[in-house]
């Protein structure tokens, strides 16, 4: 008897849960994981472990926000705009101003 295995069609259910992934996490459903049950179930389980990509979480917290205000007005200086959109360049901020 020939040994065969046959991949099984991804169902429609899977797929819309895989592109509400791939939506959360702004990546792409590759085509490839689509055809198969197993790879888009292997997909789905590493996209639902990954924290979503928002746009909170690129902001400065309300304590570096209130430090920065603190030695601004120690410095006498402003903190720049761009600062407030972006947590990476406050946190480079307050490093240089310190």
């Amino acid at each position: 008897m020939e040994s065969t295995t046959f991949a099984l069609p991804s169902t429609p259910k899977q797929i819309a849960y895989a592109r509400a992934l791939a939506l959360r996490n702004q990546t792409l459903l590759p085509w490839e994981v689509q055809q198969d049950r197993r790879s888009l179930s292997a997909w789905i389980e590493a996209q639902a472990n990954l924290k979503p990509v928002s746009e909170l979480g690129r902001l400065p917290s309300s304590k570096q926000v209130a430090f920065a205000e603190r030695l601004a007005r120690i410095k006498r200086r402003a903190v720049p705009d761009e600062c407030f959109r972006d947590k990476g360049l406050m946190s480079k901020w307050i490093d240089g101003n310190r």
